[in-house]
């Protein structure tokens, strides 16, 4: 069923209305750099207290200062979510991996099956430990950090990826639970 038949989740909360003046300038400023406000920000937006701390979050994560660049932090939100198998997530982070990296068939891969994507070995040691953090986070080690050390991740580095899997695993939770919709427009774009 497309959107326009459907909210942006399975629940029956609405967006606050009016917005408040920055949250509504946030969703104008993403209108107009990404051609659409994500389903996930208009899902947080029926309470402020819930939007703007997930939010803050997701900017610092993602847009901040890092060691990263923005494909290796979408390339991580893709892997997590597909374990996850967040619907939501892996539609939305795929459509960026297909923007960032130019390439339709990386943004695929990353939803399918990682371990087949053309990456070097450095991103391979990252999605790996990406991996073993979403299925089993009690198991990483010194010996696992160490190896991403090897593969020339600092300290920061690690901390990063360990903190983008942990969000991107609970924000795949909430996805999946409230029946979130991804973005029709997501489907099409950078292919």
């Amino acid at each position: 069923m497309t959107q326009d038949k459907k909210g942006v989740t399975e629940l029956d909360l609405p967006m606050v209305d009016p917005l408040p003046e920055d949250i509504q300038k946030y969703f104008d400023i993403c209108d107009e750099k990404l051609g659409l406000v994500p389903n996930v920000l208009k899902a947080y937006a029926f309470d402020m207290e819930k939007l703007r701390p997930f939010m803050a979050m997701y900017n610092e994560l993602m847009l901040g200062e890092s060691g990263l660049s923005k494909l290796e932090r979408e390339m991580i939100a893709v892997v997590v979510s597909s374990i996850n198998n967040c619907w939501y997530c892996q539609v939305a982070h795929g459509a960026a991996v297909r923007e960032l990296s130019g390439n339709p068939q990386l943004g695929e891969a990353m939803v399918m099956n990682w371990r087949m994507a053309d990456i070097d070995d450095r991103q391979h040691a990252m999605l790996a430990f990406s991996e073993k953090v979403t299925k089993a986070s009690s198991e990483v080690d010194e010996h696992d950090r160490q190896a991403m050390r090897i593969h020339g991740f600092t300290d920061k580095d690690i901390w990063d990826i360990a903190a983008t899997v942990g969000f991107f695993s609970m924000s795949n939770r909430m996805a999946s639970a409230v029946g979130m919709h991804p973005n029709d427009a997501y489907h099409a774009l950078h292919r």
